[in-house]
């Protein structure tokens, strides 16, 4: 899914996020992107079962164990891990299954999208959310975002 509208949307919809993967190591990007999330108003609910708590947050083993609705699962695994991943997410009733970069399962993704699912691959969510709220540009980075104008959600 390349479509910024989407992107945004997506974003800004979604707000309680199952990271599988997620882990207690702060120099891991899952969690720079958990810690991330949390400081820009998601609600996030890890999902690794070698930790109880990581960033304050209950850890939960298993995406079925989590006992409250999620928006998003967020997917730190290998590729040829996700689809037990994805089958998990449709039983919860996610709304969308966001792979992270370098991770790609067509199969799985297909899946998912037959389900009702929306799918995002080969994105990181912390540096989507970056380049399309104004994160990212604030740094002096080009977000490849050509606007005169701030996403609905800035204008006051």
């Amino acid at each position: 899914m390349n479509d910024i509208n989407t992107l945004r949307r997506i974003l800004i919809e979604n707000k309680r996020v199952a990271i599988v993967g997620l882990s207690d190591d702060w120099s891991r990007p899952s969690n720079f992107v958990g810690k991330y999330l949390l400081e820009h108003g998601f609600e996030i609910i890890p999902v690794n079962p070698k930790y109880d708590e990581i960033l304050g947050q209950k850890c939960y083993a298993d995406l079925k164990d989590i006992p409250t609705p999620v928006d998003m699962v967020d997917l730190f695994q290998r590729s040829d891990r996700i689809p037990p991943f994805v089958d998990d997410a449709i039983e919860i009733g996610a709304k969308v299954v966001w792979m992270q970069l370098g991770i790609i399962n067509e199969e799985a993704a297909q899946k998912a999208r037959a389900a009702g699912l929306e799918v995002v691959m080969d994105r990181c969510v912390k540096i989507e959310y970056a380049r399309l709220f104004g994160g990212l540009n604030t740094a002096g980075v080009n977000t490849g975002v050509i606007s005169a104008q701030r996403p609905t959600i800035f204008n006051r």
